[in-house]
């Protein structure tokens, strides 16, 4: 027999029939448990109780789990802190610190006055038993974030605040640690803080520049996601270097890596699919598998002293999220979002438990250990990660379920004024990846197919045209698909190309026109002759020229360039929309240089966006070439033109394609012609222009930037 009784022993120690059994749990769970509305991953939590040693000890949670469940551990953090919008979260730093600040005290009080008058514990053990309750645990975050509600305030904040608590739990720890074993004293505060500054000094400042440096030298996309994981385990090796626990850690890179991979970007969906479908999951296995429900039989002690726990953790997180509801004056269901996100204990306060648990403070007379922390205290902790992990399961899918029934409702409202049909004229290899992360990054939404490619094969039919044509489409296919986004890939026989590109706008509806420069061809003749003679001809698309240089996740700020009266233009807010998406998915600044009446009705819109901007008045055009010369590396730049007619338009533009070819042939750019006509009844056009308009357009911008 090919399998041994060896191979069927429990528990099972043969490495490919574990890991198999581990996947087949990790498929069924999402199939079976959706049909009765259990969250999925409370069934990974039970289903690793069951198999786990305390169970049927089917499995054994060995060093294999335990590293792979580590890495899904830091990778809920990570992720946290790579999907916070940081625009956001600076403008909402103060609720996020206040947040903490509720959401760490409430639980420590309640926490502190059972352990000291209930179980009769000492100041310390009960400082420490205390602080088990003020950590949470992201548990229920990868599923709001599948819900696209990540970037909603609430979310922000109690992200923000995950951090505060669990530092500060943590910082409690390290201190009662050091006061047991009589540590503490000045050179242990400086220890302690400076490690910790300096930790986070590396991550946030140096952790970029080499993330900057490695994704402009490396295009190779398995090395890329290698070197994620890289950063992950270094930022948590630093943090634990640092005296602080390793989620930290992995959270600071993060936000560290945040900008450097987009939101919309193929390597942020193949970081989100592996830790979804592997390391997540066999973290929350891991956790189960330290459920143990016998104990709860053998001794009433355990039993209260987990109804203690529940009532301090669970308790104080409610306290915590009510009040946090009445300070910021979130809805109802944003409130119930911050309790399901924040209700769960797993992470830090095992940790804790843990550290607490090995710690010996003396012996009795047998000879038995007494600990900081007893074994009533960590069996109840597993009743503890069961039922708050339950509670928070239900009540975020519940809550964040209606906030996203209630955000796509009010997107639905303004998809019929804010169409966008994004075409990308594909004609050199080197040009699409390029071309497709810019498409998907100017996209409001990723998950509508409103995203084309076109190449125009000549008449003649020639087979290797044809053949070439399959190729270029195939591979903005292939880029599209990467980052989970579909894309319609379109071939035009014609003996001009301009006039196919032109009948696929109008078969399709276009919007939005990208046309990319190629590396060593730049602003040609040739393109130019094609650009004002055809494209341009199309009055009611956008047309973007396109030049890059370095990857758009390695760019830092973005230099705009709006001319006089491009507020009076039809398509100078619907282009609009389009910077302000790459800002908001890529987490670039944008520094706005504009005449003062666009500068004011740009400061109205950053009141109620949470891009990173800054705004500079520049009356007159000709201060633009000096501005663009000032261009330094890592920055691109981005420029409003107009067609003759055009009340924005100035002479001067016809110069732009030479001055650029002179003075930034080796940096990003983007060229905007905003369309000149708006439609009305399919055919019918009218300028737009007047003050009804002005008002119509400007309600489009605040339902997008909402």
């Amino acid at each position: 027999m090919i399998l041994s009784l060896q191979h069927l022993s429990l528990p099972i120690e043969d490495p490919v029939l574990k890991f198999f059994l581990v996947l087949v749990i990790i498929l069924a769970a999402p199939l079976l448990l959706n049909k009765i509305k259990v969250p999925h991953l409370l069934g990974l939590i039970i289903a690793g109780a069951i198999i786990g040693p305390n169970g049927f000890n089917v499995l054994s949670r060995d060093s294999s789990i335990v590293v792979t469940g580590t890495t899904g551990l830091l990778y809920i953090m990570f992720l946290a802190g790579l999907e916070i919008d940081l625009g956001d979260f600076k403008k909402n730093k103060w609720k996020s610190l206040g947040y903490g600040g509720y959401a760490f005290i409430f639980p420590f009080v309640l926490g502190y006055l059972g352990a000291y008058y209930l179980l009769g514990f000492s100041v310390l053990t009960s400082v420490l038993f205390a602080s088990l309750f003020s950590s949470q645990t992201l548990i229920t975050y990868p599923l709001v974030s599948k819900l696209g509600i990540a970037k909603n305030k609430a979310v922000n904040i109690t992200v923000g605040g995950t951090m505060i608590t669990d530092v500060a739990t943590l910082l409690v720890l390290a201190v009662v640690v050091g006061m047991v074993q009589g540590d503490v004293n000045t050179a242990f505060w400086l220890r302690l803080g400076g490690s910790f500054v300096v930790f986070g000094l590396i991550v946030l400042l140096i952790f970029p520049i080499i993330g900057r440096w490695f994704f402009k030298k490396v295009d190779d996309k398995i090395s890329q996601y290698i070197f994620v994981l890289v950063m992950i385990y270094l930022a948590a090796l630093l943090a634990e270097l640092a005296g602080v626990e390793a989620i930290i850690g992995a959270f600071f890179a993060g936000l560290a890596l945040n900008r450097l991979i987009p939101h919309t970007s193929s390597l942020m969906n193949r970081v989100d699919f592996v830790g979804n479908a592997i390391f997540i999951p066999f973290f929350l296995i891991s956790v189960g598998m330290l459920i143990d429900f016998k104990v709860f039989f053998n001794s009433p002690d355990t039993l209260i002293a987990a109804g203690i726990m529940l009532v301090a953790s669970i308790g104080g997180k409610y306290i915590s999220s009510v009040v946090t509801q009445k300070t910021f004056r979130f809805t109802k269901d944003e409130g119930r979002l911050i309790f399901g996100l924040s209700s769960a204990s797993a992470a830090a306060t095992l940790a804790t438990v843990m550290v607490g648990y090995n710690i010996i403070i003396s012996e009795t007379e047998t000879g038995e250990p007494i600990r900081l922390l007893n074994e009533h205290v960590l069996n109840g902790s597993i009743l503890l990660i069961l039922i708050s992990c339950t509670i928070s399961s239900f009540v975020s899918m519940s809550s964040a379920q209606k906030i996203a029934d209630t955000e796509n409702d009010a997107t639905v409202a303004g998809n019929n004024h804010d169409q966008e049909n994004i075409l990308l004229a594909v004609n050199y290899e080197e040009t699409i990846e390029r071309m497709v992360n810019l498409g998907i990054l100017i996209k409001a939404h990723t998950n509508t197919e409103d995203f084309f490619a076109v190449n125009v094969i000549n008449e003649d039919k020639n087979e290797s045209s044809v053949k070439n044509a399959d190729k270029l489409l195939g591979y903005a296919t292939e880029v599209a698909a990467a980052a989970d986004v579909k894309l319609t890939a379109l071939k035009r026989f014609d003996n001009d190309a301009v006039n196919g590109v032109y009948n696929v706008i109008k078969e399709q509806q276009i919007t939005d026109l990208i046309i990319g420069l190629g590396d060593l061809k730049g602003f040609s003749s040739s393109f130019a002759h094609n650009l004002y003679s055809g494209y341009l001809q199309h009055n009611h698309v956008n047309v973007y020229v396109y030049q890059a240089r370095q990857p758009l996740s390695t760019i830092k700020r973005y230099t705009v360039i709006i001319p006089q009266n491009a507020q009076k233009d039809a398509g100078f807010f619907h282009a609009l929309v389009r910077v302000w998406n790459i800002a908001r998915n890529s987490g670039s600044t944008m520094v706005f240089y504009a005449p003062n009446a666009i500068i004011s009705i740009l400061q109205r819109i950053i009141k109620k966006s949470n891009i990173e901007a800054e705004l500079i008045i520049m009356e007159e055009w000709k201060d633009a070439e000096e501005t663009v010369t000032k261009i330094k590396s890592d920055e691109g730049l981005i420029i409003f033109m107009a067609k003759r007619g055009m009340q924005s338009y100035n002479p001067r533009m016809r110069l732009v394609p030479e001055f650029l070819n002179r003075t930034v042939p080796d940096k990003n750019y983007l060229l905007i012609y905003p369309f000149s006509e708006y439609p009305v009844d399919g055919n019918e056009r009218r300028s737009v222009g007047n003050h009804d308009d002005f008002i119509e357009i400007g309600s489009i911008i605040k339902r997008v930037f909402k």
